[in-house]
């Protein structure tokens, strides 16, 4: 399932030369930029945007890109650079995995912001301190109610068709699970396709949002009882990212039963797909009310997860641990001790994004 591609685009493209910037070893090397920002999604008080900052100049060895919001506009969340805001100027640069850009190339962030009454794309870009100047066309503001969405590119597709992706747990990933929604905005649109026979749940815009999130499930139950067979053949996911065994840690079972049936889903996953990339959480924290022992439980079982993984992962189908538990706070990032918030959906995401960008490319 591919993302709809209804987009709000302005672009600026300029041919400069004769200046200094952060370039090859010339005191005089030629520069200019082309800025494409694209508002990929909109909601009530929130949007989504993708740039593409491309160098026409010589190769630079690092970038700094500067623009201003029109309306008062805010970036909450930024990937694939650093932000620093202050009143309407934005400046992002680089980070350490894109720092060069060859001349032709594309260095590509994204973001999540804040508005109030108006959202204009900014008309006004510069690279390294020159000016991109050009032309900026829109299309039709999203409506609230209908918020299609597309993600910032933010790597480069691999060839081939997309990588499929199965979420794999209980509530915490599927009811609604919208740390999915915001992982999936992070991602390049062309190289994923997220993969579930549980359809999408309502997380404020459209997105990819198959999964196998399913509430009350116990990871022991479904290893058991071969349901992630059936799943699986069903799908046909090049990569699974599970974070599952919340409730066995609530039925009070040993962490020793929850790593068996671990290895009997990871003995499934490969015998569908021997190339499987699995990603396995070591899970959030727990405090419910309900539950005085769970708190522990968790951090026990979190700790033998990695030694787990390194006694099953192959080089043909790795296991990669993503430590979801670290600076996960139950009284801040949960709203019953179990199921994240907004704040702990934001946590989620992030967690998981250099594991997935990793696995796709």
């Amino acid at each position: 399932m591919h993302r709809q591609r209804l987009a709000v685009l302005a672009s600026a493209t300029l041919m400069i030369a004769g200046f200094a910037a952060a370039t090859a070893d010339r005191a005089d090397a030629a520069a200019g930029c082309s800025v494409k920002y694209t508002v990929s999604s909109q909601w009530p008080s929130g949007f989504g945007a993708a740039v593409d900052v491309t160098n026409l100049g010589d190769p630079v060895t690092s970038w700094s890109l500067t623009f201003s919001f029109a309306a008062g506009q805010t970036v909450n969340q930024l990937w694939n650079g650093v932000v620093s805001q202050s009143g309407s100027a934005v400046t992002v640069t680089n980070a350490a995995w894109n720092a060069a850009i060859a001349t032709g190339g594309t260095a590509s962030f994204g973001f999540n912001g804040s508005w109030t009454g108006s959202n204009p794309v900014p008309t006004a870009f510069a690279l390294n301190g020159v000016t991109c100047t050009g032309s900026t066309t829109t299309s039709p503001t999203a409506s609230p109610s209908t918020s299609p969405s597309t993600s910032p590119s933010t790597s480069e597709p691999p060839a081939g068709t997309p990588v499929k992706i199965m979420p794999l747990g209980d509530s915490i990933t599927g009811s609604p699970g919208c740390w999915r929604a915001l992982l999936w905005q992070m991602l390049p649109a062309e190289d994923v396709d997220f993969v579930g026979t549980l359809p999408a749940q309502g997380c404020g815009f459209t997105y990819d949002g198959e999964n196998e999130g399913h509430g009350g499930y116990l990871a022991t139950n479904v290893a058991n009882q071969n349901l992630l067979v059936d799943w699986l053949a069903a799908t046909g996911p090049d990569v699974v990212m599970m974070h599952f065994g919340t409730n066995d840690v609530w039925s009070n079972l040993s962490t020793a039963t929850i790593l068996a049936a671990y290895t009997t889903l990871v003995g499934q996953m490969r015998a569908e797909n021997p190339d499987m990339r699995i990603l396995v959480a070591q899970i959030i924290p727990m405090n419910p009310s309900s539950c005085t022992e769970c708190a522990q439980r968790v951090v026990d079982l979190n700790a033998a997860i990695p030694a787990w993984a390194t006694g099953l992962t192959t080089a043909r189908s790795p296991i990669t641990v993503v430590d979801q538990w670290t600076g996960f706070d139950t009284a801040t990032d949960t709203y019953d001790g179990v199921h994240p918030s907004d704040a702990g959906n934001v946590k989620i995401a992030d967690r998981w994004y250099p594991a997935v960008a990793a696995a796709i490319s």
